[in-house]
C-alpha cells in the first residue's frame, strides 16, 4: 500500500479525497505544518516523512482573487509548485526511488472558445488563474513519474448560486467522480497530461439535475457581476482518460 502525501487537504477537493476512503496511509498536513510557499517547511516535512505518492491539490483557486492579486496567485500556484518539485527531486535522489506525483490542473489552460480540446492543443489561458496553473504544469514536467490532470469539478451537494449560463459549455465533473479518477491514476502507469471530465453540457445543464430550482441565464448576465474573464466553451476531449479507465495502456 502506497504512503501518500496530500497537499491542500482543507480545500474542497482535498476534503473529498480524505473523506472518500479511497486512500489509505494518507498524510494530510495543515498549511501550518506544510506551507508550499516556504521551501524550508517543505524540506523539513520531506526529511521527517516518507511517502511514495504526492497528490498536489494545494492552490489559490478562487479565480476572482487570482485576477485581483496575481502576485499571490503566482506565489502559490507557480512558485509553491516549483518548491514541491525541487524537494521531490531531492528526495528521489536521496532515496534512489521514483515518487509518483499527481497534479491537479484545470481546463482553464485552454483558450475556452471552441471546446473539445485535447491534451495536444495549444494552451492559451483566458485568465490569471489559468496562466498560473499552466506555469505550475511546466514545473511538474521536470519529474519522471507524474500525471497532470486537467479538469473542472463541482460539488452537487453545494451549489450556492441561483442561476447558471445556458450558453457556456464545459466537461465539468462531479467531485466524487474526480476523486475516483485520481485514485485510478495514482495506481496507473500513465505518465503525462490527461483531460479528466464528463459529457459536454451547458453550465446550466450540469447543475440543474442537482438543483431543480436553478434558473437559466446567459453568460452576459453572469459577466456583469463576475469581474473575471470566462470561457465560452471549455469542453475537453477525454478520449485518453476513457482508455485509461478501462485499465488499458496508453
Amino acid at each position: 500500500m502506497k504512503s501518500i502525501l496530500l497537499t491542500g487537504g482543507t480545500g474542497r477537493l482535498g476534503k473529498a479525497i480524505i473523506e472518500s476512503g479511497c486512500f489509505r496511509s494518507l498524510l494530510a498536513p495543515s498549511r501550518e505544518a506544510l506551507d508550499i510557499t516556504k521551501p524550508a517547511d517543505i524540506n523539513k516535512f520531506f526529511n521527517n516523512n516518507d511517502f511514495d505518492l504526492i497528490i498536489h491539490c494545494a492552490a489559490l483557486a478562487r479565480m476572482k482573487e487570482c485576477q485581483e492579486n496575481p502576485a499571490k496567485a503566482i506565489q502559490t500556484n507557480i512558485t509553491g509548485t516549483c518548491n514541491l518539485v525541487v524537494e521531490t527531486l531531492k528526495k528521489e535522489k536521496s532515496l534512489k526511488k521514483s515518487i509518483r506525483f499527481i497534479h491537479i490542473s484545470t481546463d482553464g489552460v485552454y483558450q475556452g472558445t471552441r471546446g473539445n480540446y485535447n491534451e495536444n492543443d495549444e494552451t492559451i489561458p483566458y485568465n490569471i488563474y489559468g496562466w498560473t496553473k499552466l506555469g505550475a504544469e511546466c514545473a511538474i514536467n521536470a519529474l519522471s513519474n507524474f500525471c497532470i490532470i486537467r479538469t473542472s469539478f463541482f460539488d452537487p451537494k453545494n451549489i450556492k448560486f441561483d442561476a447558471s449560463a445556458a450558453d457556456s459549455f464545459s466537461s465539468r465533473i462531479e467531485i466524487g467522480c474526480l476523486v475516483e479518477a485520481i485514485a485510478k491514476l495514482a495506481n496507473h502507469n500513465f505518465v503525462g497530461t490527461i483531460n479528466v471530465g464528463g459529457e459536454k453540457k451547458s453550465e446550466y445543464d450540469h447543475y440543474k439535475e442537482f438543483k431543480p430550482s436553478l434558473r437559466s441565464c446567459s453568460q452576459k448576465d453572469i459577466l456583469k457581476t463576475a469581474g473575471i474573464p470566462m470561457a465560452i466553451d471549455a469542453s475537453m476531449d477525454c478520449g485518453v482518460w476513457e482508455t485509461v479507465k478501462k485499465n488499458e495502456k496508453y
